[in-house]
């Protein structure tokens, strides 16, 4: 477990941010002002000499969930889903623009016009010269979810850990939005996350992790500071291990 430092206890990490991440006051579409507190905040760690990949969910604007719901081939659903989180990558890396800050945008689904196609190697380099990642589209397949792609991508490119930053400050018990009892852990096994059937990332996702020793820290977002605390090594949300 990290110590409290005003170093960074990571070198390099990958934050899963969920595609609610920016909404603002309305309940679908992407709000630009929160999409630039993000940004601000990736800044902010990369400016601390951390290498950031972010991987981004389309929640906000499709679900391919959703689309099932409503009769739609779940493959066909997926890949619009994938394409909703290819519009929040384009939201992120231009408010990472606005503010000054190097990135490059990297999808799983071939669209050159937008987005690099995601080659490791050249990803790697686009890192050691100090941009953020911006990891779209999941890894391009249906029946796969951005949480296991976030998995992938943190083997892949090298990370200590996965951020994953949700609305809630960590994993609880039961939902602590409906069950007021529900109690939060400090910190919690890979094989206890899949017998509890906790949601704190998909099976698979939990899984990858397990079997690779990819630690996952759970925290909120909140409206600003948790992820350099979470770098900084500060206790804050869950720590699955």
């Amino acid at each position: 477990m990290p110590k409290t430092s005003s170093q960074p206890a990571y070198r390099r990490v990958l934050l899963k941010l969920s595609g609610e991440s920016f909404l603002g006051d309305s309940s679908r579409g992407i709000d630009f002002n929160r999409a630039l507190s993000i940004a601000r905040e990736v800044k902010e760690i990369r400016d601390l000499g951390v290498d950031i990949a972010v991987m981004i969910g389309g929640g906000n604007l499709f679900r391919g969930a959703r689309g099932i719901k409503v009769g739609i081939d779940q493959a066909m659903a997926d890949q619009m889903g994938m394409l909703a989180t290819v519009i929040n990558g384009i939201a992120l890396q231009a408010a990472l623009d606005k503010i000054g800050a190097d990135s490059r945008h990297v999808s799983s689904i071939e669209i050159k016009s937008v987005a690099e196609p995601f080659i490791r190697r050249r990803v790697l380099r686009h890192i050691e010269k100090g941009r953020v990642i911006i990891f779209s589209a999941g890894i391009g397949s249906p029946y796969f979810t951005t949480d296991t792609a976030a998995a992938q991508r943190a083997l892949e490119i090298g990370c200590d850990i996965i951020f994953k930053a949700t609305k809630v400050d960590g994993v609880y018990t039961s939902d602590p939005v409906t069950d007021k009892t529900a109690r939060k852990f400090k910190s919690i096994r890979y094989i206890d996350v899949l017998k509890k059937g906790l949601k704190v990332m998909d099976a698979t996702a939990i899984s990858l992790c397990s079997d690779n020793a990819m630690p996952i820290l759970v925290f909120a977002l909140g409206k600003g500071g948790n992820i350099k605390r979470a770098v900084l090594g500060e206790s804050i949300g869950t720590r699955v291990y």
